[in-house]
């Protein structure tokens, strides 16, 4: 296949007037995946509450508490993050290389920019460069590149259900979704406008740096008294030692501030895992996560808390079958103000993932999985990737507090 890019290149550059050598010069791989199912979901469990200083007002069409904030039982067709990509490198000489990616996001299931839960799917818009794009240099001094790449979420070995394996795994698995308090945390993702730099491996130890001026770009206009110079920077630590694998991932977000001396929305997040493949296709680890943040759902901007995170991931292989499981809780959330409008008790969740998958080969698979969160009665916590959530859509609406979130889900992956 690369061959017939490289010719279909050289075919496009001389059609443009370019040299037919210089497009040649370049390795180009088409690459993608497609990962589709069918899973039924269901969130229900919503406690009754009160709505307080909103728009919303409780009993009026639209606007219900309790059970009628529930998602009963529906079976979905779903894509999760199917994508298509061009990606190569031209050797420059003396050591430098020349690398490029562009790739793209793509809803197969319905051919639009939303997902299964009807919300607009950032990752697979329908726009080019969608997901992690970038061109740079590499050198035996490291690897600079400049585009929309992942910061902070990605786990490497430690975990790759929901990345790469199956449909969806534990949702704080990643360090971002962590319910009420990952309104504005989830900016540590994928993010536009990221300068990233990263090291040689040494000893088996490399690390990443990144940095965004994402939010200060959002704001075009801004108003008398704003402040539009909110940043993004990250870093993360690798190290792979033989059947031992460990990260450590740090992110800072600040956001804009849109009057003089209002709070700003910032968050610190932190994350730490560990595993050890005990055999050839078989892991087990452990990551750790907290999030502190000044923007929670249920609390009044600019007051700070903080929640910790724990998952066990376990994956064995046997033959062409590979089973997997997760198992994970979130405390409390901590250091909330007295003056919380949903109190930060009663915070808590548990999760659960139980899967497996049938490799026909090495490049396409079956799989069958369940996921579950149970959450206590001031928490939230769903499943967002791939914008695979349906719990809370209605804008204006009470949120669906202590409803616990369940799918099961039979899917294909190709990648090719």
């Amino acid at each position: 296949m690369n061959k017939r890019v490289t010719l279909i290149a050289a075919a496009v550059g001389a059609a443009l007037g370019a040299p037919a050598a210089v497009a040649q010069s370049s390795n180009v791989q088409l690459y993608g995946r497609a990962n589709l199912g069918v899973d039924v979901y269901e969130a229900t469990g919503a406690r009754d509450q009160t709505v307080t200083g909103a728009s919303c007002v409780l009993g009026t069409a639209g606007c219900q508490s309790g059970s009628s904030v529930d998602r009963e039982s529906r079976v979905r067709v779903f894509d999760n993050s199917s994508r298509v990509g061009l990606r190569g490198s031209e050797d420059l000489g003396n050591g430098l290389k020349a690398i490029f990616q562009i790739e793209t996001g793509v809803n197969i299931d319905n051919g639009a920019g939303t997902g299964q839960g009807g919300q607009v799917n950032a990752n697979a818009n329908g726009a080019w460069a969608s997901r992690d794009s970038f061109v740079g240099i590499d050198s035996n001094f490291g690897r600079l590149t400049l585009g929309r790449q992942s910061l902070y979420w990605a786990n490497g070995v430690n975990a790759q259900f929901g990345a790469n394996y199956i449909n969806t795994e534990i949702p704080w698995t990643n360090g971002i979704i962590l319910g009420r308090i990952s309104t504005f945390n989830v900016q540590s993702a994928r993010v536009s406008n990221v300068v990233q730099y990263t090291t040689p491996s040494f000893a088996g130890i490399n690390g990443t740096l990144s940095y965004s001026p994402n939010f200060q770009e959002a704001v075009q206009n801004p108003g008398a008294g704003s402040e539009p110079d909110g940043r993004i920077w990250a870093a993360t630590l690798r190290g792979d030692w033989g059947p031992w694998y460990a990260q450590v991932d740090y992110s800072d977000v600040d956001g804009n501030s849109s009057t003089t001396g209002a709070p700003r929305g910032a968050a610190q997040l932190w994350k730490v895992g560990g595993s050890w493949g005990y055999m050839p296709g078989a892991r087990v680890g452990l990551i750790w996560v907290r999030t502190q943040s000044n923007v929670a759902a249920g609390l009044v901007l600019g007051d700070k808390t903080n929640q910790d995170g724990w998952t066990l991931n376990w994956e064995h292989t046997f033959g062409n079958f590979q089973v997997m499981a997760q198992y994970g809780w979130l405390n409390d959330m901590k250091s909330c103000d007295a003056n919380a409008i949903v109190s930060c008790s009663d915070t808590k969740a548990r999760g659960y993932m139980i899967g497996g998958r049938y490799l026909l080969s090495k490049r396409t698979w079956l799989y069958a999985s369940w996921n579950m969160v149970d959450n206590k009665a001031n928490q939230f916590v769903d499943y967002a990737a791939a914008a695979i959530t349906s719990t809370n859509l209605t804008t204006g609406a009470p949120t669906a507090y202590g409803a616990d979130p369940q799918i099961w889900a039979l899917g294909l992956m190709h990648q090719f």
